[in-house]
């Protein structure tokens, strides 16, 4: 089976989108092998070899930013956010409607906004040169990283959002 034919049966999303999410899952999946394999053998290192990993903490944080922000655009795109809804049957389906337009909107700009100061911080942790503290790696970069994936995750929320509210039966 062809690399096409498995994310087309697996994913449902449609154009670019589709293979966005699968290469962002991708991400996401390596990195949390990446994070298994790294705690393996710092755990073996450090019990059996009194030699454990060094930086391993260091890499644990940066590959967590990773992960998780990879994934957020694609549950956000996909409405797979938890949702509480103690409400729900006593507000009419257009009062529901126009909440969960509204609250896409607050979501979506507030990511954008974040996301707009998250990334001023990482050209400023750039230029100045800031370095994670044991392993000396740029830390301005996973900074920018995190930005973009919110501004991925806004565009998520705008769009596929506000068009499954826009484009659900009101009753």
């Amino acid at each position: 089976m062809s690399l096409a034919t498995w994310v087309n049966r697996h994913y449902s999303e449609k154009g670019p989108a589709k293979w966005l999410a699968f290469l962002l899952e991708l991400i996401a999946g390596l990195v949390l092998f990446l994070l298994m394999l790294t705690t393996c053998l710092d755990v073996a290192g450090r019990y059996l070899f009194n030699n454990p990993v060094p930086g391993a903490t260091e890499l644990t944080r940066l590959g967590l930013a990773l992960m998780v922000f990879a994934a957020m655009p694609v549950i956000t795109y996909r409405g797979g956010h938890i949702v509480v809804d103690l409400l729900d049957h006593l507000l009419g389906q257009k009062l529901l409607k126009a909440l969960g337009l509204v609250s896409a909107l607050i979501v979506s700009s507030s990511m954008y906004f974040l996301a707009v100061r998250i990334f001023e911080l990482g050209e400023r942790s750039i230029r100045r040169g800031v370095e994670t503290e044991f392993l000396g790696l740029p830390s301005g970069y996973i900074v920018e990283y995190i930005a973009i994936m919110s501004w991925l995750t806004a565009a998520g929320m705008i769009t596929l959002g506000v068009y499954r509210i826009l484009s659900s039966p009101t009753k």
